[in-house]
């Protein structure tokens, strides 16, 4: 089954309440006077129901991976093109770094907040202590917006690519990796 699409583009936070982690998500980025727009829709668990949500923002939603080296000492989360494949060794030799693989379930709601299906770069909100190095695939920079879920899957929020950037990281005391995939 596929991902249920509003259809409708809204401008800033949703009227009615939310999940806790998207009300914390939403208070942030308010306060720290970052436009977005949005659409809300069922969740979107895969890259495919992804696809569909961008032909309603008009924008492509990116691939976000939350990553641990083999010795569990250190955190990434890589965004990239959903269109590209992961390629743990490509990644590695790029930040010299030991293989790196998937972080668990405990370790992204430790993190992050959030749970599988609902990381994004707005996780690192919750990542007060730095904790997480933030990957950035170079294609994505090249792009006008950039879109992402607000901690939780079932809403997609479309920013310019420079209030990410230039907002966005600063304000969360974020530094970022550019790495080729």
């Amino acid at each position: 089954m596929s991902v249920n699409i509003n259809n409708n583009i809204f401008l800033g936070r949703p009227a009615d309440k939310r999940t806790t982690i998207e009300e914390l998500t939403y208070d942030f980025l308010d306060s720290h006077n970052i436009q977005f727009c949005r659409t809300d829709h069922s969740s979107a668990d895969t890259i495919e129901d992804c696809k569909l949500i961008e032909k309603v923002i008009n924008a492509k939603i990116c691939k976000n991976l939350f990553l641990k080296n083999s010795a569990k000492t250190q955190y990434y989360l890589l965004l990239m093109d959903g269109d590209k494949k992961f390629d743990s060794k490509v990644i590695s030799h790029q930040i010299e770094s030991t293989r790196l693989s998937f972080a668990d379930e405990e370790d992204m709601l430790s993190y992050l907040k959030t749970q599988p299906g609902s990381v994004s770069i707005l996780c690192l909100i919750n990542d007060s202590s730095n904790k997480i190095k933030l990957l950035i695939d170079s294609d994505l920079l090249e792009h006008d917006y950039f879109c992402c879920h607000p901690c939780k899957n079932t809403s997609t929020l479309k920013f310019t690519t420079n209030d990410i950037i230039n907002k966005f990281l600063p304000s969360v005391n974020h530094e970022f990796t550019i790495v080729k995939i």
